[in-house]
């Protein structure tokens, strides 16, 4: 038996085992119903609260999507102003550049129209300023050529009043001026006379030499001068004078052979300027008049870059003429030496000869002896008499050798 107590009264009774099952499991069926009733409400509330939760989140979530979307039609509203403002202006400008283009045009059109009538009157001036040149030119070269006809007329005039002679030294007198106009400025040290040396059988017309400050030449002209008039009937050509010149060239000792020649007035190879010939003779040049001072100037400018090593050749040169002077002293001693060395080997041959012969002869073997003595004394004087000072004579280039070898 169970015992209960009842909790509104307190009064104590007994139940069998049955009753108490059935007592507890109708409390337990309470309790489990009542905490299934809390939890299902609590369930219902935490749902409710889930519920309201959501629908906060989705409100905010969407309310930040319609802001989102508010402001993003805020900016494309924003940028369809822009846009419109941008065409409007777009507009604006299309209707300012249309306007100023068509101003512009205007302009440039009422310039055209300006610049062409100014051309036109520049043309018609241009036109007049031509019609005018060309008639003072005209006149210009109508008495320029007058002039020229005049002075062919002169100079036909005055070949035909020279002689042959006369017409050469003309030329020769030109040159010689143009040369002594510049001698004291430009070739003060230079020498340029007329060839007056005939001994050979011919001579040139000029000699032009030019030395250093130490003697030495460093350059030399033959010039020849060939004019004729110009109604000599056999016209000569500068190839015929060639051969000529180089020889007096040759013959005189000079470097360069220069024709100046008036022959060939209409030659174009001539007349271009100084033409090289010395594919046919060696160092050979053909000019006109007014080359004549400029070719001295270019050959003497060159050899003057070449006077160095002339100088220097010419002391090798006095160097080898003192050798050559040493040479000579030495094979004079030597054949000095071997004559009175054969002199008096003869004369001892004879000696012995005429010992071997006869014992007669003893008194000419005994003058033979002496003057062969003699002469072995005069050799034997030579070579103690030979020094260094004597075998040097002339050499001074060899003595200064020896002399440097001395006091080292």
């Amino acid at each position: 038996m169970q015992e209960i107590k009842c909790p509104k009264c307190g009064e104590v009774f007994q139940v069998d085992e049955t009753g108490y099952d059935q007592i507890v499991r109708q409390v337990r069926d309470k309790e489990f119903f009542n905490e299934m009733e809390r939890r299902e409400k609590e369930s219902a509330a935490m749902r409710k609260k889930e519920f309201e939760l959501i629908q906060m989140q989705d409100a905010q979530k969407r309310a930040a999507e319609i802001a989102k979307k508010e402001a993003e039609l805020s900016v494309k509203e924003r940028q369809i102003a822009e846009l419109q403002a941008k065409l409007e202006a777009s507009e604006t400008a299309k209707k300012l550049a249309v306007a100023e283009a068509v101003e512009k045009k205007n302009e440039e059109l009422s310039r055209k129209t300006s610049e062409i009538a100014e051309l036109k009157g520049e043309l018609k001036s241009k036109e007049t300023e031509s019609q005018l040149s060309e008639k003072s030119l005209k006149e210009q070269y109508e008495s320029k050529l007058k002039l020229k006809d005049e002075q062919i007329e002169y100079y036909k005039d005055f070949k035909a009043r020279q002689s042959t002679k006369m017409i050469g030294e003309s030329l020769e007198q030109h040159c010689l001026t143009q040369f002594n106009s510049l001698r004291m400025t430009a070739f003060p040290n230079a020498y340029f006379e007329k060839d007056n040396d005939a001994k050979t059988g011919s001579k040139g017309d000029f000699i032009y030499r030019e030395c250093g400050e130490d003697g030495t030449e460093f350059i030399s002209i033959m010039f020849e001068m060939k004019n004729e008039a110009d109604m000599t009937a056999t016209k000569h050509k500068n190839e015929d004078f060639f051969k000529e010149l180089d020889k007096d060239r040759n013959e005189k000792g000079c470097e360069y052979a220069i024709l100046v020649s008036l022959l060939e007035i209409d030659n174009e190879l001539y007349n271009n300027g100084i033409v090289d010939v010395s594919y046919k003779y060696p160092k050979m040049y053909v000019i006109r008049p007014q080359f004549f001072i400029p070719i001295i100037t270019l050959l003497r400018n060159a050899a003057q870059n070449s006077l160095r090593y002339r100088q220097e050749l010419e002391v090798v040169r006095n160097q080898q003429v003192d050798i050559l002077h040493f040479e000579e002293n030495m094979n004079a001693f030597k054949e000095g030496f071997a004559r009175n060395y054969r002199i008096a080997s003869e004369k001892f041959a004879t000696a012995i000869e005429e010992i071997d012969k006869t014992i007669d002869h003893l008194q000419k073997t005994k003058a033979a002896l002496l003057s062969s003595e003699n002469n072995l004394r005069l050799a034997n004087n030579k070579a103690d008499e030979l020094t260094i000072k004597k075998l040097t004579k002339n050499a001074p280039s060899v003595k200064a050798m020896f002399d440097e070898i001395k006091s080292n």
